[in-house]
């Protein structure tokens, strides 16, 4: 008798650890940017509770797609993929902003979890096609 996790292909795999790994730091992220809110003493308190939300928003999205795809819901995959490509265009910008040290590996990153959701172990063990 095999686990259920045997059955799971690498790549779906690595697919949800990369999609936990973002949520994670959008989570961190989050954290400092409700510190920052709490604690700013001049700034536009709507727009920065919007970023904040957002970005909350953000990693719940990651984790609960990133938990949808381990459990094989081919219905994740796609807003999980559009979540990533949402990264080519931030990356894009952190590079024509002086920022090329974190906007390469963010596009990096973001292909890299694109090219894991659609390879044909992944798909196979989705169900989808």
């Amino acid at each position: 008798m095999t686990s259920d996790s045997a059955l799971v292909p690498g790549t779906l795999r690595g697919a949800v650890w990369l999609l936990r790994g973002e949520a994670i730091a959008l989570a961190l992220l989050a954290a400092y940017l409700i510190y920052a809110d709490l604690t700013a003493t001049a700034s536009d308190l709507v727009n920065a509770l919007f970023v904040t939300a957002f970005t909350v928003g953000g990693a719940v999205a990651l984790w609960l797609l990133g938990g949808a795809l381990g459990r094989r819901r081919a219905g994740a995959r796609a807003p999980a993929i559009v979540l990533q490509l949402m990264l080519l265009p931030v990356g894009y910008y952190m590079i024509q902003g002086g920022l090329a040290w974190l906007g390469i590996p963010l596009m990096a990153l973001g292909v890299l979890v694109i090219g894991l959701m659609v390879c044909a172990p992944t798909t196979r063990a989705l169900g989808v096609g």
